[in-house]
C-alpha cells in the first residue's frame, strides 16, 4: 500500500535529489557481478545491483546503472530499468497520479494555493505533472516529470520513466508486446471464451410492456448493443449474495451497474451501449414499450467458459537434498464459483486443452551424511526423474490385413535404494506418455492370382481355355493361406467364331455303305414276294 505524509511536496523533492546522488555515486563506484563476453567487448563494466522499486504496489520501476571503462567513448546506455511490484494496490490508495497532483494542494501557486486533480490524457506530454484546480478551468504543469512508475494515461498499463512514456506489456514488462485476447487472458488464444452474437426483434405493446432480450452471464466481456427503434434499454444486474439492481437508460452517459461502468449514447433512432467488463453480475437484457414502432437489437458480447483448467502450485520436492524436483497440475474449476469441479467438465468443451505440468528442479543442496531421507548414490547425485516404461507389445489380432497390438505402459521411479516402482501418472507427466495400442500387420493378405487364358482347345466352333491360378502374398511370392472358395475357375468354354465345313465326298450318298446295305435287303425282299402263292 502507498502511504502519503502530509508533507509530500517535500519528499518528492528529497527523492528527487537522492536519486540523483545515487546516480552520481554508482558512477564513480558500481557494485559489480560478473562481467558477460558482450559486455567486455563494448567496453562496458558489470551491471550494477537494482535499485528500490519506485512503488511498493502498482506497477513500479527499478534501475541499474553501469559503468563505461574506455573513458566514456562506450556505444550504449549506462543505465536500464525494469518493472517491479505489480500487484494491485487496495482500492483506497486511489490513483498515483492524483497522488502527486494532491501533494501540491499546499503549495501556493501564484500566492493562492489550490485542490488539484489530475488532468485527463495529454498525448503531446503523457509524462508532464499536468493539474486542473478543482471547479475552475485553471491548469497548470506542476512538475515535467512524473514519478517513474506513473500510467502514462489511465486505461493503459505504460507507464513513465525518467519522463518517457515506455510501452508495458500486459504481462507487466518494459518492452513487451504481450496483449489481452478478447477473453481477458494476457497473451491467450481466445480458447476461453465464445464469441455471442445475435440479432432480436422483441414485439413489445401496451398489453405486454416489457420482454426480456437476452441474458449475459456474469465474467463476460466487451459487450456491444445497437437497437433501433423508440423502445428503450432496460438491463437487471445479478450478482451472487447481492440484491438485483435495475437501471432504464433514458439519457447519455456513464451509468454504473453493479461494479461496471455502462456507457449508453441515445440519438433520434439510434441506441448504442457498451460495458467493457468483465461483468461483476448477471445482465439480463430487456426492451420496454416506448412506441408503436418496433425496435430491432442487435447485440455481441464474449461469454467465458464456465469450466476451465487452472494450474496448481507445485508440489512438494521429491527430495530434502541433493537435487530432485517439483511439478504442478491442472484442477478443473468453475470460475463462476471459483472451486474445483470434476474434471470431465473442462474436458465437454473442445476450446479446452489441459495444460502440461511444468518440472523444475528442488533441494540442489548436497545431503549431509547423518541425512537419512536420500541416500546420495555414488554413480549420480541427482535423483533420476520418473520415466515411462513400457512392456512388450502382444501378438498382433491378426496375421494381415490390419489389426492391433498392445502393451501396458506405467509410470515408475527410482526410489532412494534404487528399486524401481510404480508410481502415480502424472509424476511422469513433463515427458509424452508412450502409445499402448498400435497398428500391426497393415499388409494384404495372400490372394488369388490368375494368369492369362491359353487359346481355345478348338480352331472353329466351341471348345475349352485353360489358365494358370496361383496363391500369392503382399511382394508377390508364391505362397499358401489363399482360402478355396475364392480361387478363380482354371477352365470355361470358348467358341471360336468359324464355322466348321465338312470335306465333299467323292461318291453319291446312296453309295456310302449305310444305304447300300439297306437297299440290298430291300433287294432281297422284292425277290422273295414274287414266289408264286
Amino acid at each position: 500500500m502507498v502511504c502519503w505524509s502530509p508533507n509530500l511536496q517535500q519528499f518528492l523533492l528529497m527523492s528527487c535529489l537522492l536519486r540523483e546522488m545515487m546516480l552520481t555515486s554508482v558512477k564513480i563506484k558500481s557494485s559489480r557481478t560478473t562481467r558477460s563476453d558482450e559486455e567486455r567487448d563494448t567496453g562496458w563494466d558489470a551491471w550494477g545491483v537494482w535499485s528500490d522499486c519506485s512503488r511498493t504496489c502498482g506497477g513500479g520501476a527499478s534501475y541499474s546503472l553501469r559503468r563505461c571503462l574506455n573513458g566514456g567513448s562506450c556505444e550504449g546506455r549506462n543505465i536500464r530499468y525494469r518493472t517491479c511490484s505489480n500487484t494491485d494496490c487496495p482500492l483506497e490508495s486511489g490513483d498515483f497520479r492524483a497522488q502527486q497532483c494532491s501533494a501540491h494542494n499546499d503549495i501556493k501557486y501564484q500566492g493562492q494555493t489550490y485542490e488539484w486533480i489530475p488532468v485527463t490524457y495529454d498525448p503531446i506530454s503523457p509524462c508532464a505533472l499536468r493539474c486542473q484546480a478543482r471547479g475552475k478551468s485553471l491548469v497548470v504543469e506542476l512538475a515535467p516529470k512524473v514519478l517513474d512508475g506513473t500510467r502514462c494515461k489511465a486505461d493503459s498499463l505504460d507507464m513513465c520513466i525518467s519522463g518517457i512514456c515506455q510501452e508495458v506489456g500486459c504481462d507487466r514488462q518494459l518492452g513487451s508486446n504481450a496483449k489481452e485476447d478478447n477473453c481477458g487472458v494476457c497473451a491467450g488464444d481466445g480458447s476461453t471464451c465464445r464469441l455471442v452474437r445475435g440479432q432480436a426483434l422483441p414485439h413489445v405493446s401496451p398489453e405486454e410492456p416489457i420482454k426480456t432480450v437476452i441474458e449475459v452471464p456474469m465474467g463476460s466481456r466487451g459487450l456491444r448493443m445497437t437497437a433501433k427503434g423508440p423502445d428503450m434499454i432496460v438491463i437487471e444486474a445479478h450478482a451472487p449474495n447481492t440484491r438485483r439492481e435495475e437501471v432504464v437508460f433514458s439519457s447519455s452517459g456513464s451509468h454504473t451497474l453493479g461494479n461496471n461502468t455502462v456507457e449508453y449514447q441515445r440519438g433520434a433512432e439510434r441506441q448504442t451501449l457498451r460495458c467493457f467488463g468483465p461483468l461483476s453480475a448477471d445482465f439480463t437484457i430487456k426492451v420496454k414499450y416506448a412506441g408503436s414502432k418496433d425496435t430491432v437489437m442487435q447485440f455481441m458480447f464474449y461469454q467465458p467458459i464456465r469450466y476451465q483448467w487452472r494450474e496448481t502450485d507445485f508440489f512438494p520436492c521429491s527430495v530434502t537434498c541433493g537435487g530432485g524436483y517439483q511439478l504442478n497440475s491442472a484442477d478443473c474449476m468453475d470460475i463462476r464459483y471459483n472451486k474445483s469441479v470434476a474434471e470431465h467438465l473442462c474436458h465437454s468443451f473442445p476450446e479446452n486443452t489441459k495444460p502440461t505440468p511444468k518440472l523444475k528442479e528442488c533441494n540442489m543442496d548436497p545431503c549431509l551424511e547423518s541425512d537419512g531421507f536420500k541416500e546420495v548414490m555414488p554413480y549420480d547425485q541427482y535423483q533420476p526423474l520418473p520415466r515411462w516404461e513400457q512392456n512388450p507389445w502382444t501378438s498382433c489380432s491378426v496375421s494381415c490385413g490390419g489389426g492391433s497390438q498392445e502393451r501396458s505402459v506405467v509410470c515408475v521411479e527410482e526410489d532412494v535404494h534404487g528399486q524401481i516402482v510404480q508410481v502415480e501418472e502424472w509424476k511422469c507427466a513433463h515427458s509424452p506418455r508412450p502409445i499402448s495400442k498400435q497398428s500391426c500387420n497393415t499388409f494384404d493378405c495372400p490372394q488369388w492370382m490368375a494368369m492369362e487364358w491359353s487359346q481355345c482347345t478348338v480352331t472353329c466352333g466351341p471348345g475349352l481355355r485353360y489358365r494358370v491360378v496361383l496363391c500369392v502374398d503382399h511382394i508377390g511370392q508364391h505362397t499358401g493361406g489363399c482360402s478355396s472358395h475364392l480361387k478363380p475357375h482354371i477352365k470355361e468354354d470358348c467358341l471360336v467364331p468359324v464355322a466348321c465345313h465338312k470335306p465333299r465326298e467323292s461318291q453319291p450318298v446312296e453309295a456310302k455303305l449305310p444305304w447300300l446295305k439297306q437297299a440290298q435287303e430291300l433287294e432281297e425282299k422284292k425277290v422273295a414276294l414274287e414266289d408264286p402263292t
